[in-house]
């Protein structure tokens, strides 16, 4: 590929041929004003508020979409340009609900970074902002259209990334709007509730279903023992929220700020990420069995952790149910066992118990109100909250999160291996997995720990493993919804080759959960997934299988893996969602 040479604010520059005039202007430090464009997305040219002068060109041009030529002359700065910015801003800003203070983006709004840019406090043209209705009522996403600037990404998360189908552009001119089909509320749509669409909108059109008011009142409750469990992805990512580098390890810092924030005991949840594996390791290890029988098992097995992946299942590929691993997700089997196990280690009434996960999907919102998702009569977790939700509860109580000094999770679910790190990154519930299976199996402890095969962003990964003399695993790993429908249509054909499938429903894994903080590239995804395994690599126990606290709990309550205790209290069953 040839480089270009071109000028950009009378400044010379050199780039690869393709390149868009929006990151040639980085060469020179330009920061072009842009809302729909966004750097993991196809270029869409919505909104213009990118507009260029480009010498011998009657119109302006929209630097997001126009590719260099050699010597191009481009103005980014002059009159023209400035007037017909100022004026696109005041035309979204006419169309846009601007009680800012009530917004959940508020301090963290590309529209409002915008308007700071140029100095515009307020339209003055009329305002004509869409009355649409307020969609509040799943447990997961709020989509509010007064605040939505249809600059598409949503549309392409929903549609190109996650293939759902969900979201898309409604009417034509002055009606013109984003939503999904016959305006339906999402919780009547085969929406998955994974959040993409709300980790790339540039406003407070979509945003999660905020909880933090309900902690609140919890804390404040000295009737309610308030526990709280945080997510391998989570410890990755919060620091973001608070200035610190892209990936940087948080895990110290985030438990002593829950515990200033008033709750009770602040456990980790690799402990039951490790359950997980000791659970669905022996459920895979049991279909194999059959199969070296001569029966018929239902395979491959599929994860069942990602709640997003759970709702696009029982869906659209309904059919396919029981291909999935029946155990809970590592947030419900933590839930569960707070409401019995912990329960009777404290002497507490389960209804006294109140449970709290922090986690880095919006979908586990929803997955925590399932019906299926009680033990005893009572529901599990009692609330969730997202990263984003956390970093505004720390902020709002004035704790400098940057400066804290680190503190230890408390037992008894204070103990979490490197397996139990990793299932924060796409393919890491599949290496946790291969890591107890190998050493299940042939009762040899495996030399090499990585199975660098299944690691990294692409859409979908396999691997061959030999356990023992006979057994040849085949293993496929997927991430973000469009790649899961690719191992779907396989198995519904009968051309599945796999014993194994592990799925996320967001891009990278849990480290690029829709509850994540806003503006998480891919880029910063791969810092994400480096850091969870540096956490692997450091951790003195890296096998779930040799998690002491695990193995105390099989052998004081639980019994043994697949057992009546914890099939009844680990594993479930889910249903169709209908067409």
């Amino acid at each position: 590929m040839k480089d270009i040479q071109l000028t950009i604010d009378h400044k010379t520059i050199q780039v690869p041929e393709g390149t868009t005039v929006l990151e040639a202007a980085k060469k020179v430090a330009v920061n072009i004003p842009h809302l729909c464009y966004h750097p993991d997305q196809e270029i869409k040219a919505n909104c213009r508020i990118c507009v260029v002068e480009v010498k011998g060109s009657r119109k302006l041009s929209a630097a997001c979409s126009t590719r260099v030529w050699e010597g191009m002359e481009v103005l980014t700065n002059t009159r023209k340009v400035r007037d017909m910015q100022r004026g696109i801003l005041e035309l979204m800003l006419a169309n846009h609900n601007q009680d800012c203070l009530k917004c959940h983006r508020n301090g963290n709004c590309e529209l409002q970074d915008l308007c700071e840019r140029f100095n515009i406090s307020r339209t003055h043209l009329e305002d004509a902002v869409d009355a649409l209705p307020l969609d509040n009522t799943n447990p997961s996403l709020v989509r509010d259209s007064s605040k939505c600037i249809k600059c598409g990404r949503c549309v392409e998360a929903c549609q190109n990334v996650q293939e759902v189908h969900v979201l898309t552009h409604s009417h034509r001119s002055t009606r013109f709007n984003i939503a999904p089909a016959y305006e339906m509320p999402l919780e009547d749509t085969l929406c998955v509730f994974c959040g993409q669409c709300a980790a790339v909108c540039p406003t407070g059109a979509i945003v999660e279903k905020d909880d933090t008011d309900l902690v609140w009142e919890a804390i404040e409750d000295p009737s309610k023992h308030v526990i709280v469990q945080v997510a391998p992805a989570v410890r990755v990512a919060l620091g973001d929220a608070f200035g610190l580098p892209k990936g940087e390890i948080v895990t110290g810092k985030t438990v002593a700020a829950l515990r200033r924030l008033g709750f009770d005991q602040v456990f980790d949840t690799n402990f039951t990420a490790d359950l997980t594996i000791m659970e669905e390791s022996h459920e895979l290890l049991s279909r194999l069995s059959q199969l070296s029988k001569g029966e018929k098992p239902v395979l491959p097995m599929v994860t069942s952790c990602s709640p997003g992946w759970i709702n696009y299942i029982e869906g659209v590929y309904d059919d396919l149910l029981d291909h999935l691993s029946t155990c809970k997700s590592p947030q419900q089997m933590f839930g569960a066992l707070s409401k019995t196990y912990y329960a009777e280690l404290k002497g507490l009434a389960p209804s006294d118990i109140f449970t709290v996960s922090v986690m880095p999907c919006t979908a586990k919102k929803y997955e925590a109100a399932r019906p299926e998702m009680t033990s005893g009569g009572v529901r599990e977790v009692d609330a969730v909250l997202t990263t984003r939700e956390l970093a505004r509860m720390i902020g709002s109580a004035g704790i400098e999160f940057a400066e804290i000094e680190e503190e230890t999770f408390d037992t008894p679910f204070g103990i979490g291996s490197g397996a139990g790190a990793i299932f924060g990154a796409t393919g890491g519930v599949t290496e946790a997995a291969l890591r107890t299976a190998y050493e299940v199996v042939t009762g040899e402890e495996l030399l090499s720990l990585e199975f660098k095969e299944v690691r990294g962003l692409e859409g979908i990964k396999e691997a061959e493993v030999a356990i023992g003399d006979e057994v040849v695993l085949r293993v496929a790993v997927a991430n973000g919804l469009s790649n899961a429908k690719t191992l779907m249509l396989q198995i519904r054909r009968g051309e599945s080759p796999y014993h194994f499938i592990e799925i996320m429903a967001c891009p990278g894994g849990c480290l690029g959960g829709g509850g994540q903080p806003i503006r998480s590239t891919n880029d910063v995804r791969e810092k994400r997934m480096d850091a969870l395994y540096k956490i692997d690599e450091a951790q003195p126990i890296r096998k779930s299988h040799k998690n002491p606290d695990v193995l105390k709990l099989y052998e004081t309550w639980l019994g043994e893996p697949l057992g009546h205790k914890s099939h009844e209290l680990l594993h479930t069953h889910y249903h169709s969602r209908g067409k």
